[in-house]
């Protein structure tokens, strides 16, 4: 609907680090990396998403996230950058897609939508235009997943409500997921 925009209030985004594939196609836990805590957060912070799960399984995982946005939220951090702090305030630990999903529900009445992004095309592509008319419709919330390492399995792809259709480059189709969310969250959420 023309002159319609979501209030952004009910997206959500998920960093998956299992399952996702590994180079060679194998299942697998990837570790996280700080600075996709980081730049992910601040994405979801400029473009007004309502929480962003880190999702991992592995204990030691989650102890470093939650060690990173104690530091940023709580910490000498907090205080250092005030805008910093405010981006890792969004930052929660999910240790599977189902736990998110859990805890997204404990806040809404509706059902939570599961939206893939992945690069590699699918039969079930959604166009971002259109996906941004279903977000200006929509009053249940939605939880974008990003998948680490080679991408999310086709098990998790199976399961959501919708995929997103990969950003697609001139030659080359392999951002960082930190590059991928920043684009992604602005052809959805931005004003432009």
């Amino acid at each position: 609907m023309p002159g319609k925009t979501n209030n952004n209030g009910n997206i959500y985004v998920g960093l998956v680090h299992y399952p996702v594939y590994d180079k060679r196609g194998n299942i697998v836990a990837t570790a996280v990396t700080t600075v996709d805590i980081h730049d992910i957060a601040r994405s979801a912070k400029t473009f007004d998403v309502k929480g962003f799960y880190v999702i991992t399984p592995l204990a030691s995982q989650n102890q470093l996230v939650q060690r990173v946005v104690r530091h940023w939220v709580e910490g000498m951090g907090a205080t250092y950058n005030p805008t910093r702090q405010a981006a890792l305030s969004l930052v929660k630990v999910a240790e599977s897609m189902e736990g998110a999903i859990g805890d997204i529900s404990r806040h809404w009445k509706s059902g939570v939508k599961v939206v893939a992004t992945g690069a590699r095309s699918q039969r079930r592509n959604i166009g971002y235009h259109r996906f941004k008319e279903i977000l200006s419709e929509a009053s249940q919330p939605f939880l974008l997943l990003f998948g680490t390492g080679w991408g999310l399995t086709e098990e998790v792809m199976r399961h959501c409500d919708y995929v997103l259709a990969p950003i697609e480059g001139a030659h080359y189709n392999h951002l960082s997921v930190r590059s991928a969310a920043a684009i992604i969250l602005d052809r959805l959420l931005g004003r432009g």
